[in-house]
């Protein structure tokens, strides 16, 4: 038996209602998050930093994340898709700055309009944000999204996903993980991914 360590994250406040229509109003967001803290997650992902014009949902993201760092208790995270999304996370005061790198062009391309190396470049612009920061220093995750498969691309390179990995360790990113974007992996490939990650 292996020693396992599981971060459990909870990500209903951004990905659960990025996708709808109508909006949340922020005290009831808060209320949300409030209980979900309650229950002892130790890490919530409380919204994403990307253009109101885009998400309109997501327009009072800095507010939520400041509202959530008064509840306390658990890890503040948010989504960011780039540079400007993450000044904008690291000045609301987000304690950790998930960023998504799709493997997939062709979601890459229609997730945030850029490529995955470009996404990369990102990252590392990310990185060099966070480091010449004064005060508390976010961690910064990159999440491999479309890791094991696409909806667009059909299968993706292992390869290319573990590559990609060393891409962005390399870019200096404090984590990495491997996303089921599309529900399309299956134990066997998740296990080589992640000895291949780990490795």
């Amino acid at each position: 038996m292996h020693n396992r360590d599981v971060l459990i994250s909870e990500v209903g406040p951004r990905d659960g209602l990025q996708s709808i229509t109508r909006t949340m109003p922020t005290h009831a967001k808060l209320n949300w998050i409030a209980t979900l803290a309650r229950s002892g997650l130790p890490e919530i992902e409380v919204g994403s930093f990307v253009s109101p014009k885009l998400l309109p949902q997501m327009a009072d993201a800095a507010e939520v994340v400041q509202g959530a760092l008064a509840i306390g208790g658990f890890c503040v995270a948010a989504l960011v898709p780039n540079l400007k999304g993450a000044e904008r996370a690291m000045a609301a005061g987000a304690r950790k700055i998930s960023i998504p790198v799709s493997a997939s062009r062709l979601h890459s391309l229609s997730n945030i309009n850029m490529i995955p190396e470009q996404a990369v470049e990102q990252v590392a612009a990310i990185i060099r944000l966070r480091d010449g920061l004064a005060g508390p220093r976010p961690e910064v995750e990159a999440g491999i999204s479309t890791a094991f498969g696409c909806t667009m691309e059909g299968q993706v390179d292992e390869a290319w996903v573990l590559r990609l990995a060393e891409m962005l360790a390399e870019a200096g990113a404090d984590s990495i993980n491997l996303a089921d974007t599309t529900g399309m992996g299956n134990p066997a490939q998740v296990r080589r991914l992640f000895r291949g990650l780990r490795s």
